[in-house]
Parts: structure tokens; sequence; C-alpha cells
């Protein structure tokens, strides 16, 4: 009897390939073939689960930006910081601070996606574009639910101090890729900025 083929396993094997790749020599190098050779399949195969490179790195998109929100999951988890804005607000802004492999490997690719879909606008995927949106309204949630509890300035506007926060982070995040500091230091430098945006907290 023939071996069944796990198709949506055949997929993801192709798309890690393509992280792997991607992380090591760079987004803009990667190529269906170069993909094939990684996963060590045929070209074919990998045209056969996606029709153009764009939609493998679309689809690849959406695999790293699930393993980092499990990631950022997992951190509030680990840090008890239960429903405390000032807590959840920290775990999900220190997953920008690139400290190990994966993490590196996500904003490296990440960025590199981003700059590439400027000119590229086959790859402007509107749901990975909607993804900053997302992530500002969900800090901005929290810091008007700090302000309503007496733990940050009360003339601090919710929204506006997400967008900075989000885009401090995301600038520590790449001064650490491009090796101007450390990721202590990035992290220092969040908690600091953290530190006067909720200046009651102990």
């Amino acid at each position: 009897m023939p071996k069944l083929v796990d198709h949506e396993e055949r997929r993801a094997h192709i798309v890690d390939a393509l992280l792997r790749s991607a992380a090591r020599d760079g987004l803009h190098s990667v190529t269906m073939r170069s993909v094939a050779t990684e996963a060590g399949v045929s070209v074919r195969l990998v045209q056969y689960y996606f029709d153009t490179k764009e939609k493998l790195l679309l689809d690849a998109m959406t695999r790293l930006t699930g393993r980092m929100g499990e990631r950022v999951r997992h951190r509030v988890r680990a840090t008890g910081a239960g429903t405390d804005p000032r807590g959840i607000i920290e775990a999900v802004l220190l997953e920008a601070v690139p400290t190990d492999d994966e993490s590196r490997a996500f904003h490296l690719i990440h960025t590199e996606y981003a700059v590439l879909s400027v000119t590229d606008r086959a790859l402007a995927d509107q749901a990975f574009l909607a993804a900053p949106n997302e992530m500002e309204a969900f800090l901005a949630a929290h810091l008007a639910t700090a302000r309503r509890a007496g733990d940050t300035d009360p003339t601090v506007d919710p929204h506006r101090e997400a967008a900075v926060l989000l885009a401090t982070s995301a600038g520590l995040g790449l001064s650490v890729l491009l090796g101007q500091r450390t990721p202590e230091e990035a992290i220092a430098t969040l908690r600091y900025h953290l530190d006067r945006a909720f200046p009651t907290t102990d």
C-alpha cells in the first residue's frame, strides 16, 4: 500500500527551509531553487505547493509571525504578569530584542520582508501589514487600563505612547542586529522608558 503524503507537513518542511536559508543568507537571496536545495527536494515539488515565490514568502511570514506570537504568549505566562498592564507590555516589547537564534531570525527576516514589500507590491500582504496596527491597538488598550488605574501619568495618550513604544522597540531591535548595542543594553533602554511611562509602578 503506498504511503499517504502529509501535504501540510511537506509544506511546512519547505517553508522551514526558506526560513533557515533567509536567516543565514538573507531574504533577498532566496529563490525557489535555493529553497529546494535547502529542503532536499526538487524545484518541481516546491512549485507544486507554491505557484510563485511571493506565495512561498507570504506563507513563510505567516508561519514566522505565528511562532513569534506564541513566544510572546509564553513570555507573558512565564513572567506571571497576569493582567498587569506594565508586565504585559514589557513582555511584548522584549520580544522585539533579538536575544537568541530564533528571535534574531524573526527580526532579520521580518525587517527584510517589510523593506522588500515597499517596492514589490506583490509581497504587500494585507494581513502582514495589519499586524503592526493590531499590536499598536493591543498596547494602547493596556496603556489605557493602566491610566485608568492611576499607574501612568494621566496626561499620557495611550495611542501615541503605544506608537512610541513600538517604534522604540523596533529601533532597538535593529540596533542589536547591526551590532550597535548588545541585547542587554537594548533591554535596559526599554525598561528605562517603561519606568518613565509607569512612574508609580514598583
